[in-house]
């Protein structure tokens, strides 16, 4: 820990975030520009600064942001062939072996207990969609954009989306996203509820920061009581639908229709499926 200007104190020690705190706010800033894709390291890295934060009583609310072009653009599947540009939890293997940790993982954010507050910039696809949804409020750029794109990879989807989504927007709007995999603009994203405010990008951290300053100053046990009322279960039913989720995408992961959905959206074509 080391002390800068202004009473900000920084933490450098992972190796893809950075977490600075400031009167009662901490910052968590995904460093893996330009699309800040996510596998395990990362979200486990997030995973600890969140417990921290919870064990910290000088912190109150989280911000949670990122550099880069996009918020987080989810797993990074390369091209769909075996070159070794993709991130090895989601190859055919890898979903096998520690996707599973992965959920785990996710599990702990949505188990944290101090309000969190998304700052999104650019694209949140995929996992990166269901990392947007891990928190209590959205504030968007115009340039964000959203899409749970699984049915275009051939996959169900994971990272507890069956449940933040429908929570959020309501089953109706949820499902629309999920069955057709395609991508909303901030515009959009406002009406239907995912985001609840949008700001020009160069005033995008101000504006979460504001947030998180009339939420620090009140009382932090009732905050933090209040918060438990409201995402009561929450947890509880994403860890059961992660168990779920991961089952589905693990046989799915296998046919011949996710192989060809990978290379479909790496190529930014529509998917050739055969059912198979």
């Amino acid at each position: 820990m080391s002390n800068g200007n202004n009473g900000i104190t920084a933490t450098n020690e992972y190796a893809d975030i950075e977490v600075t705190q400031s009167d009662h706010i901490a910052v968590i800033e995904i460093q893996r520009p330009p699309f800040n894709f996510f596998d395990l390291s990362l979200i486990q890295q997030i995973a600890e600064a969140l417990d921290r934060a919870d064990n910290n009583p000088e912190c109150r609310v989280v911000v949670l942001t990122s550099t880069g072009k996009a918020f987080c653009a989810g797993a990074n599947f390369g091209s769909g062939q075996t070159d070794g540009d993709q991130s090895p939890e989601f190859t055919e293997e890898g979903f096998q072996n520690t996707t599973g940790k992965l959920y785990s993982e996710a599990i702990r954010l949505f188990r944290s207990k101090k309000p969190i507050i998304a700052a999104i910039q650019g694209a949140a696809i995929g996992g990166g969609f269901g990392l947007a949804c891990v928190a209590d409020f959205r504030i968007a750029s115009p340039k964000a954009r959203f899409a749970a794109n699984f049915v275009k990879l051939g996959l169900h989807q994971g990272f507890g989306i069956s449940i933040t989504l429908p929570r959020l927007i309501g089953n109706q709007n949820a499902s629309r996203l999920l069955l057709s995999g395609r991508r909303i603009n901030a515009q959009e994203a406002l009406s239907i509820g995912l985001v609840d405010e949008i700001v020009a990008e160069e005033k995008l951290r101000d504006a979460a920061m504001q947030l998180a300053s009339e939420l620090a100053e009140n009382a932090p046990l009732a905050i933090q009581s209040v918060r438990a009322t409201m995402r009561e279960g929450l947890a509880d039913a994403v860890a059961s639908a992660t168990v779920h989720e991961l089952a589905e995408q693990q046989w799915l992961r296998a046919t011949e229709d996710a192989y060809e959905g990978i290379r479909a959206v790496s190529e930014r074509r529509p998917g050739n499926f055969k059912g198979q």
